[in-house]
């Protein structure tokens, strides 16, 4: 039984948009608030996400479960600033969050557990890092320990690629303390899947599988961004891989994280390669937190009430619920842009097409928008919708989510898309 009636979800993107969207649903709910929300959340309260004071006085006046959406505030210790004033929030804490917030600590952890993942080297002076990319192979993979919005992470294709991405982390300090350590790793070569899992600390609850899109251009190519696109389930991951992903590297973290002390209770999602050859998962990093834009195919085709499970591992009582139920339809999330992200982009430019008469089970999640003076929809960041569909097949899913990108423009064209989103699964 739900416990709350009010609810109070941290963040501003697509990820917290379709989360309140789905919370919603309960008949027991409400107020949905969001802090700070954006131009598609209501009941917004301009609250920063790491205001943990203001954001304890608003959740304790209004009795609200908080629930929280980015990395950020987690790294930092929101959960353990709610709990020790007896506030109940949704999420790991600081402790249980360096899985993410630290590479570093995320590799040494794997290392000690044996849950495969790429080899890997920790380097914080530059002429060391240099030495051992010249004694190395030409392909190797440069991320920054810290936080850096999914865009810290540099496959590099030769020596001179891994020169530059060396230097504009530790020479150019373009991550800041963020960027203080390096790890460099070999680079695998497969596919990439998301596996995100909910668990109490005690009992683990899978999600569906779902993969991402993480590169800006078609085809993989290009930087790293917070993500282009996704859709669910992935055909490729069987019943019989994901017992394998689960017994080689979720409960393996699981076990590693109570041996240490570390209790977790939230979303925890790993991110996998299936290497070409073998087919065998290795982890390329962990978050924990709900995957932005997984989050909005997962939530559309979910059937069960998401609150009920939250408010169990609030409770440590996930153990008395059954595993999650899923439409059997698909899902395709595709991320609208402004152009030119991931790096500089222009904000303000007014969206047009959002009253359109889309396909049914069409969702348009917000996430870099904001309401102007006039009350129209601005654009307000890089990414800035997630177009999401459910189809009976992905297809159907495809195209019904491409036809309402298609009737969504704002400036002169500043839009931009990939237009390969669920392409992987079709070949498959």
């Amino acid at each position: 039984m739900v416990q709350h009636e009010n609810i109070l979800i941290i963040g501003s993107g697509g990820r917290e948009h379709s989360l309140g969207w789905k919370i919603s649903q309960n008949p027991l709910i409400k107020n949905i608030f969001y802090a700070p929300g954006n131009g598609g959340t209501k009941s917004n309260k301009n609250i920063s996400i790491d205001d943990f004071e203001n954001l304890k006085t608003f959740a304790r006046k209004n009795s609200c479960l908080t629930i929280v959406g980015p990395e950020k505030p987690l790294s930092i210790g929101i959960v353990d600033s709610f709990e020790e004033e007896g506030l109940p929030i949704f999420g790991p804490n600081m402790e249980a969050a360096k899985l993410e917030s630290s590479k570093v600590f995320a590799k040494k952890f794997m290392k000690k557990y044996s849950i495969p993942t790429p080899t890997y080297s920790v380097f914080s002076e530059l002429r060391e890092a240099k030495e051992y990319v010249k004694s190395s192979g030409g392909q190797l993979v440069i991320k920054v320990d810290g936080l850096a919005s999914g865009k810290g992470v540099f496959v590099c294709n030769n020596k001179e690629q891994s020169m530059i991405a060396i230097d504009l982390i530790l020479v150019d300090k373009h991550f800041g303390d963020a960027g203080r350590q390096i790890v460099i790793e070999e680079k695998v070569e497969g596919t990439e899947i998301s596996f995100i899992v909910l668990s109490d600390g005690e009992s683990i609850v899978p999600m569906a599988s779902c993969q991402d899109h993480k590169n800006i251009f078609d085809n993989d190519l290009g930087p790293n961004t917070g993500g282009m696109g996704s859709y669910s389930p992935v055909p490729f991951i069987t019943d019989e891989l994901s017992e394998e992903i689960q017994s080689k590297i979720i409960k393996p973290t699981f076990n590693g994280l109570k041996e240490l002390g570390i209790s977790y209770k939230g979303f925890l999602y790993a991110g996998l390669m299936l290497e070409k050859e073998s087919n065998e998962p290795r982890v390329l990093e962990f978050n924990t937190r709900m995957g932005d834009p997984e989050c909005q195919s997962l939530m559309v085709r979910m059937s069960s009430d998401l609150l009920s499970y939250i408010d169990a591992t609030v409770n440590r009582s996930l153990n008395c619920l059954e595993n999650i139920e899923w439409k059997k339809q698909h899902s395709l999330c595709v991320v609208m842009a402004s152009k030119g992200y991931p790096a500089s982009y222009a904000i303000g430019n007014h969206i047009q097409g959002l009253d359109s008469k889309f396909d049914d089970d069409v969702y348009i999640f917000h996430s870099g928008t904001s309401i102007n003076a006039g009350g129209k929809i601005d654009t307000n960041g890089g990414r800035v919708l997630s177009v999401t569909a459910l189809g009976n097949d992905l297809k159907q899913a495809m195209y019904k989510a491409y036809s309402a990108v298609g009737l969504i423009h704002w400036g002169n064209d500043e839009q931009y898309y990939r237009k390969d989103i669920g392409s992987k699964a079709l070949k498959s």
